[in-house]
């Protein structure tokens, strides 16, 4: 997979000795590719260009800069990473609502005026949507336990992907959203700090908080905030495989309920997702880790499993992964790359859907895979279909907060589910697009109004 990494280098070239040509040459000799060249001087004898290539990663970008050094009338002034540049000084900011340019107007926004407002709010805590931020804010709070692929890193290295998120919320729903990296990994202190900063947001975020104990960071922040809590790192994919799924069986001609369903990596991605496929009406799904298939025959020191295992595999079935891949309708991977065998896909059903999600390598390559199956979907940009949870989380808050909703339950996450589906129309559904792109202006909105209108039905709404 290429990567988009870019940089910026700054050249001093000596015309007797090199020209933009050559260097070009060389850059694609070194496995990069050659993007954009600025004139920044030029003089009879030298020229000063930047010039902006891609690489694959940093030793790339190493080997380009060895080689742009080693030539003969080629100098390297200076090196600018476009990443880097663009978090520079963060990625958000907040602004103010009003002007403020005089004395009346600090009056009304501050002292001695704000005072009013305060008692108000006292009088009645609900009047803090209407007079305050909260009815428009989230909370996305992090650990450092489990972001992106790096594992465990620091609060502050956490910052720039919870300040990314803020900026997706923003940009997607409007919502104002605010990074907040813990230094702690106390499952207790993190409930603790969550539930103490919880009165000035309309509702909270868990990302990149590892398993096990975001299982229990949630569902305690569920019972005892009257705010939405929602961990996206699980319910957000699970919300957009659903949603991929439904289209993908429109193609197959085929019912949930009665489809055979393998999910491989039961943490907390598989676990949600095999939930929102029970709430949907999936009955016969098959967890698989990496000692076989989970059955309630089996006691598991894991809480989680224990739940799985009683709420799965009906007919108990004690297997491998290629075992239980016979006769699947279905497999979805949220686990390791290269776990499946193209003899895996040949023992499915007819017309079988796999939903490879592992990142960055996929658990079959869609190359291997496209011969066997008749739907494929990745976590990659790469590839047709990808599961991408910003389809879901700019517009479940959104809704959720417009409803005013105490929580987020499962008939909003269906519902978001069905929303995100049908932005795809018959006519354009295709096997390579069953899932829309991020960018697609209809989905946020079709979320939004399907999540609203599943928080009134489900009675978890109190906007009047």
């Amino acid at each position: 997979m290429r990567s988009n990494m870019h940089i910026i280098i700054r050249l001093e070239i000596e015309k007797a000795k090199a020209n933009i040509g050559q260097i070009a040459t060389l850059i694609h000799e070194n496995d990069a590719d050659l993007m954009a060249i600025d004139v920044k001087k030029e003089t009879p004898e030298e020229t000063i260009r930047d010039i902006t290539i891609k690489v694959n990663d940093e030793p790339g970008q190493l080997k380009v800069i060895k080689a742009l050094n080693d030539s003969d009338g080629v100098y390297v002034k200076h090196i600018s990473d476009r990443t880097f540049l663009v978090h520079l000084g963060g990625k958000i900011d907040i602004k103010p609502k009003i002007d403020l340019k005089n004395r009346e107007q600090l009056s009304h926004v501050y002292t001695p005026e704000v005072a009013r407002v305060c008692n108000a709010i006292n009088a009645n805590p609900l009047l803090a949507y209407n007079l305050t931020i909260k009815s428009n804010s989230v909370a996305v709070v992090s650990d450092g336990t489990a972001v992106l692929g790096l594992g465990q890193i620091s609060p502050e290295a956490a910052m720039p992907v919870m300040e990314g998120k803020a900026m997706l919320f923003k940009r997607f729903a409007d919502i104002n959203a605010y990074p907040i990296c813990l230094d702690t990994t106390d499952t207790d202190e993190i409930i603790r700090t969550i539930k103490a900063i919880s009165p000035g947001f309309g509702g909270i975020n868990l990302e990149d908080i590892g398993s096990p104990q975001c299982f229990e960071i949630e569902e305690t922040l569920r019972q005892e905030l009257d705010i939405p809590v929602f961990h996206d790192d699980q319910h957000g994919t699970a919300i957009v495989v659903l949603a991929g799924i439904l289209n993908a069986l429109k193609l197959t001609k085929k019912r949930l309920k009665e489809s055979k369903i393998v999910v491989c990596g039961i943490g907390a991605a598989g676990i949600a997702i095999t939930k929102m496929l029970l709430a949907a009406g999936a009955e016969n799904i098959i967890g698989v880790d990496k000692e076989g298939s989970i059955t309630r025959d089996h006691q598991y020191d894991n809480k989680m499993w224990e739940w799985y295992a009683n709420h799965t595999n009906p007919e108990k079935v004690n297997a491998s992964l290629s075992e239980a891949m016979n006769n699947a309708d279905i497999f979805i991977g949220v686990s390791r790359g290269d776990i499946l065998q193209e003899e895996n896909l040949k023992n499915m059903a007819k017309d079988p859907i796999v939903f490879a999600l592992a990142n960055p390598i996929p658990e079959i390559s869609p190359d291997i895979a496209r011969d066997h199956v008749r739907v494929m979907a990745t976590g990659r940009s790469d590839y047709p279909n990808q599961v991408n949870n910003l389809l879901c989380f700019p517009g479940i808050f959104r809704g959720a907060l417009d409803a005013r909703a105490s929580s987020i339950n499962e008939q909003m996450k269906v519902a978001a589910a069905e929303a995100i589906a049908a932005t795809i129309d018959s006519d354009e559904l295709s096997e390579d697009y069953i899932i829309p792109g991020v960018f697609n202006e209809k989905v946020v909105e079709r979320v939004r109004d399907a999540v609203v209108q599943a928080a009134i039905d489900s009675g978890v709404s109190r906007k009047i």
